[in-house]
């Protein structure tokens, strides 16, 4: 059975794991166990954080309506109960937004869900 020399292969492979760890600091970026080991656990934290970000959009986006409604005399609750009463569909994002660079409008928005309730 022939000889197989494999140095290329894992040069390349250990190459582009050192190549992800870059930015990492100490042994973390120049060693490939502890490298591997940063990248592998970086990559987890990626995943997760993924779908982390969107919860934590959601969270900020409820954070400001509150805000907002508030200053016109209700809660972030009877808002969301006075737009499904209203036929209204704008989701969280689209009302942080106006409440955030269009004050006025989210008045009016309001004003229509007080009225639907």
């Amino acid at each position: 059975m022939p000889r197989v020399k494999r140095g290329m292969m894992v040069r390349r492979r250990h190459d582009k794991v050192r190549k992800q760890a870059e930015g990492f600091r100490g042994g973390r970026h120049r060693t490939f166990k502890t490298a591997h080991e940063a990248v592998m656990r970086s990559m987890h934290h990626a995943y997760r954080d993924r779908r982390r970000r969107k919860r934590d959009m959601r969270r900020l986006w409820i954070v400001r309506i509150n805000a907002a409604a508030r200053q016109l005399g209700t809660t972030y609750g009877q808002l969301i109960c006075g737009l499904r009463r209203a036929g209204i569909e704008l989701d969280r994002k689209v009302l942080a937004d106006l409440a955030a660079r269009e004050p006025e409008t989210f008045a009016q928005v309001v004003a229509r869900a007080r009225a639907a309730l």
